[in-house]
């Protein structure tokens, strides 16, 4: 398929301004000139999936739960023909996603964590408190929003999600806060969010983050249960994946990070140093091969290039011929929240 030269030209910018964070990492590891199946569980821009085509993959599913990132892949999807397939859902359920669309056994999975520039950058999806917009924070339109969850938690409940999820040691004074001030207005836009957060805590030095950095952070997590969805799609990839298939995960902090690392850990056969909280975990026969003792962390010059690279780290292994089965999510560090409503 030929498009036309001003749909090239604004495919050609959208792929300068919305590179996947570790890209040539990521396709390395994966080695799409293996041939056979793919899955880009993440696919945003489709810069992975892009690279995967033209490195050699014979086909690529590529995956989003946000339907806006693949209505813009759908412009240029066609140039690929039947090697691409495009499919709106959740990358927990990958290995039924895959199996329906003709591709129970994968060469590779790859997965980009988290939220993408270009949902920070619509002030409407209301992800970031540096664009006003509605409080919604949603990938997929479904379910309650963020405006819901600031409504309706109880204060404690508010207190975990921003201490468990954002890593927020001014938990307990920001959830007091926004309690406060939704007894006089809803809190229901951005602004209004980071105005309320920003008022409870030290004044900000010249280069440190945003004062609501990590209670935006958290509330995304929750409303859209990323940490859960991280390790059933970690399972999911299990299943799904041929024996000597990649998985190739990439992470921005350490809750997913560390989550990634225990059930490689786990699936490799080696007991990792365990929570207390955690039940102890079996060892059983190794299910991935890491292809490095240590996570990748993107070079300098990307670093420069996109500052949302310093926080990455990419992890990949190599699927064995054990057969999958179910891992507890607690053996995997997930936090355990309170009830979150009143």
């Amino acid at each position: 398929m030929t498009l036309a030269p001003e749909v090239e030209a604004a495919l050609r910018r959208a792929e300068a301004a919305h590179a996947p964070v570790m890209r040539a990492e990521v396709i390395a590891a994966l080695d799409p000139a293996r041939g056979g199946v793919y899955l880009d569980g993440t696919f945003g821009a489709g810069g992975y999936t892009r690279a995967l085509l033209e490195g050699g993959a014979d086909r690529v599913i590529a995956v989003d739960r946000d339907p806006q990132a693949l209505a813009r892949g759908r412009v240029w999807a066609g140039r690929y023909g039947d090697r691409l397939t495009l499919i709106e859902g959740r990358f927990g359920d990958l290995d039924i996603l895959a199996r329906d669309a003709g591709a129970p056994a994968l060469a590779g999975v790859a997965l980009d964590v988290g939220v993408s520039s270009m949902q920070l950058d619509e002030a409407e999806r209301g992800f970031s408190f540096m664009r006003d917009g509605p409080l919604d924070m949603r990938m997929g339109g479904e379910g309650p929003s963020a405006a819901d969850l600031v409504a309706d938690a109880a204060e404690a409940a508010l207190a975990d999600i921003l201490f468990l999820y954002g890593e927020e040691r001014a938990a307990r004074r920001i959830a007091r806060a926004i309690v406060a001030a939704r007894a006089d207005a809803a809190i229901d836009t951005t602004a209004r969010l980071a105005e309320i957060v920003t008022a409870v805590m030290p004044r900000q030095r010249p280069g440190q983050p945003h004062p609501a950095t990590r209670s935006f952070q958290a509330l995304r997590i929750a409303v859209n249960d990323e940490l859960g969805e991280l390790a059933r799609a970690l399972e999911a990839a299990e299943r799904a994946l041929a024996e000597g298939g990649v998985l190739a995960v990439v992470t921005f902090h350490s809750l997913e990070d560390r989550i990634v690392k225990r059930f490689l850990q786990l699936r490799g056969g080696r007991a990792p140093h365990a929570s207390r909280h955690a039940p102890e975990a079996p060892v059983e026969a190794p299910r991935f091969t890491l292809l490095a003792r240590r996570a990748a962390e993107a070079s300098d010059d990307e670093v420069r290039r996109n500052p949302r690279a310093r926080s990455a780290r990419m992890r990949a292994a190599r699927r064995t011929a054990a057969p999958a089965g179910p891992i507890d999510p607690r053996a995997l560090g997930l936090p355990q929240l309170r009830e979150a409503r009143r």
